[in-house]
C-alpha cells in the first residue's frame, strides 16, 4: 500500500497518497458531506453488482496502479476486468468507471490532471460530483477521448418551480452508468441527506 506510517501517542496511523506523473501527493481526510455523497454511491453499486457474476466496486482506502505508472485512489471505482481482480495486494490495471468527489483543495487536479490520466488510460466512464452545486457531470470515452455526456443537477423544488418549461425539460435527474444495461441512479439518490 501507497502510505507513510507515522506514531502518535503510541498509536500507529497511515498517510496515504498518490503517485501523480511522478510526484507524491498527500490525500486530505474527506469531509462528512463528501462521505455521505460517497457512501450512497457506494451502496447503490454495490447492491447492482451484488448478484452479478462481474464487477467490483472500490473505494480510495484501494490504490490503482495504472499502466502509466501513475498511482491513483479514486474516491469510487468499478473494476470489471478479472485480470486485475485477482488476489493480489494491490490492483494493477485500469478501471472502467471512476468518480471523483470535488473538494476545495483538490477540484483543479480532478477537472484536469485526473481526467486526462483516466482518458490516457482508458477508463470508460468518469463522473466529477460536486457537492457545491449538487450537480454530477458525465464523461464517456469515445475513440480515445473522455467526452462531456451529460451534466445532472439536483435541484430544490423552489429552485425547479422558477425554471420555464423549457427550462424545465432540459433537466437531467437519472443517470444511467454506461458500462452496465440497466444500473440507473438519480441524483436525489446520491445526495440524499446532504444538507446545503
Amino acid at each position: 500500500m501507497l502510505n507513510d506510517k507515522l506514531v502518535y501517542n503510541d498509536r500507529l496511523f497511515y498517510n496515504l497518497y498518490e503517485v501523480i506523473n511522478g510526484k507524491k501527493f498527500m490525500l486530505s481526510s474527506p469531509n462528512l458531506k463528501h462521505a455521505y455523497i460517497k457512501g450512497n454511491i457506494l451502496v447503490a453499486v454495490h447492491s447492482y453488482l451484488k448478484d452479478k457474476n462481474f464487477g467490483r466496486v472500490f473505494t480510495g482506502s484501494m490504490e490503482i496502479h495504472l499502466p502509466d505508472e501513475n498511482i491513483l485512489r479514486p474516491d469510487l471505482f468499478v473494476v470489471c476486468d478479472r485480470k486485475i481482480l485477482k488476489d493480489k495486494p494491490k490492483l494493477y490495471g485500469v478501471p472502467d468507471f471512476v468518480v471523483e468527489i470535488l473538494s476545495r483543495s483538490t477540484m483543479r487536479k480532478d477537472l484536469t490532471v485526473k481526467k486526462d490520466i483516466y482518458e490516457k488510460n482508458g477508463v470508460r466512464e468518469y463522473w466529477i460530483v460536486n457537492p457545491f452545486d449538487k450537480s454530477v457531470t458525465v464523461y464517456h470515452l469515445r475513440e480515445g477521448k473522455l467526452e462531456l455526456d451529460d451534466i445532472y443537477t439536483c435541484l430544490t423544488e423552489e429552485e425547479f418551480n422558477q425554471l420555464d418549461e423549457e427550462e424545465k425539460s432540459e433537466i437531467k435527474t437519472d443517470i444511467k452508468l454506461s458500462i452496465f444495461d440497466d444500473f440507473t441512479i438519480t441524483v436525489d439518490e446520491i445526495f440524499d441527506d446532504i444538507e446545503d
